[in-house]
C-alpha cells in the first residue's frame, strides 16, 4: 500500500467504544478484568491438560487448540482497545490496521474450522464409538489441527492480500474499535466489489462447509440419543456434548447475527455490542464454559488444587 499512488492516508482514526469519556475508565477497567480472566482461564485449561495424563485423548486435544486460539484471538483486539479508551487520539498505522485484521481473520477462521472438527469428534464417539480409535488416531488429530490452521492461514493471506492493493484517500475514521474488513471497504477509495466476493466465497467455503459439518454432526447426535433407553445413558451423552455445543451456539449465533443481517438493519451500536461479545467476551467464556460443565475438567482441577492445599492441611 505504501508504494501506492493514490494513497494519501498513512493511519486510521478509530471512534473507539464510546464517545463519552466518563465512560472510557469504567470501560477500561470492565474490560481489563475480562482480559485478565480470559488469560487466566485460557491459559489455565492448556496447562491442566498438559499436566493431566487422563486428559490426553482426542477431544481434550481440540479443547487445550481452542484455548490457544481464544487466547491469540482475544490478544489481538483487546490489548488495543484498552490501550485507546485511556489514550485521546485513538490512531492505528495502515500497516498495524493490516497486521491486526490479518490476525483476527486467521484465529477467527481457525476456531470456526476448529469447532467444526470437534463437532465430528463427538459425532464419531457417540455414532461410531467401535472405530473411534482408529478414526480419531493421535496422528489424524494432529494433521487434522495442522489441515485447520494451514487453511485458515491461506484464506487470512489471500483475503489481506487482496485488501493490500486498495488506496485510501480519506476520510480515515473508522467507526469501530479494530479493523475489520466491512469498514475498511466503506473507507476504500477504489472499486472493492472483487473483495468482497472474495470475502463472500471465502465465508461460504469454509464458515458455511463447518456449519454443515457440525449441524450433521449434531443431528446425527441427537438421533442416537433419541435411541437411547436409560436416563443415564442420555445425561452421559448430554454432559459429553453440552459445553462443546453451547460454545458453538454463542460463537456462531454472534457472527450470523452481526454478518447476515441486512445492511438496512445495521447500527453502529448494535455493531459495537456485537463486535465486543464476539471479539472479547466469547474468548472468556469458552475457558469458562469448559470447565463449569465438563466433569473430566473440574476433577483434574480439584485433583491439582487437593495437591497444592495438601501441605497446608
Amino acid at each position: 500500500m505504501e508504494g501506492g499512488n493514490h494513497t494519501v492516508v498513512t493511519e486510521f482514526i478509530l471512534s473507539g467504544l464510546s464517545v463519552l469519556p466518563e465512560l472510557e475508565l469504567l470501560l477500561f477497567l470492565i474490560f481489563l478484568t475480562v482480559y485478565i480472566i480470559t488469560i487466566a482461564g485460557n491459559v489455565g485449561i492448556i496447562l491442566l491438560i498438559i499436566n493431566d495424563p487422563r486428559l490426553y485423548v482426542p477431544m481434550y486435544y481440540f479443547i487445550s487448540h481452542l484455548a490457544f486460539i481464544d487466547l491469540c484471538y482475544s490478544s489481538t483486539i483487546t490489548p488495543k482497545m484498552l490501550t485507546d479508551l485511556l489514550a485521546e487520539k485513538k490512531s492505528i498505522s495502515v500497516r498495524s490496521c493490516f497486521t491486526q485484521l490479518s490476525s483476527f481473520s486467521l484465529f477467527a477462521t481457525t476456531e470456526c474450522n476448529l469447532l467444526a472438527l470437534m463437532a465430528f469428534d463427538r459425532y464419531v464417539a457417540i455414532c461410531i464409538p467401535l472405530r473411534y480409535t482408529l478414526i480419531m488416531a493421535k496422528n489424524v488429530c494432529l494433521w487434522s489441527v495442522v489441515g485447520v490452521y494451514a487453511v485458515s492461514f491461506v484464506s487470512s493471506v489471500i483475503n489481506i492480500g487482496y485488501m493490500s492493493v486498495l488506496s485510501f484517500c480519506g476520510p480515515n475514521v473508522i467507526r469501530h474499535f479494530f479493523c475489520d474488513f466491512l469498514v475498511l471497504y466503506r473507507l476504500s477509495c477504489t472499486d472493492t466489489w472483487s473483495n468482497k466476493m472474495l470475502l463472500f466465497a471465502f465465508s461460504v467455503m469454509f464458515t458455511m462447509s463447518a456449519i454443515f459439518i457440525i449441524l450433521f454432526s449434531y443431528s446425527s447426535i441427537l438421533n442416537a440419543v433419541l435411541k437411547i433407553q436409560s436416563v443415564t445413558g442420555r445425561s452421559k451423552v448430554i454432559s459429553t456434548c453440552g459445553s462443546h455445543f453451547l460454545c458453538v451456539v454463542i460463537f456462531y449465533g454472534t457472527l450470523l447475527y452481526m454478518y447476515l443481517r441486512p445492511n438496512s438493519s445495521h447500527s453502529q451500536e448494535e455493531d459495537l455490542v456485537s463486535s465486543v461479545f464476539y471479539a472479547v467476551v466469547i474468548p472468556m467464556l469458552n475457558p469458562l464454559i469448559y470447565s463449569l460443565r465438563n466433569r473430566s475438567m473440574k476433577n483434574a482441577l480439584k485433583k491439582i488444587l487437593f495437591k497444592k492445599t495438601l501441605p497446608f492441611w
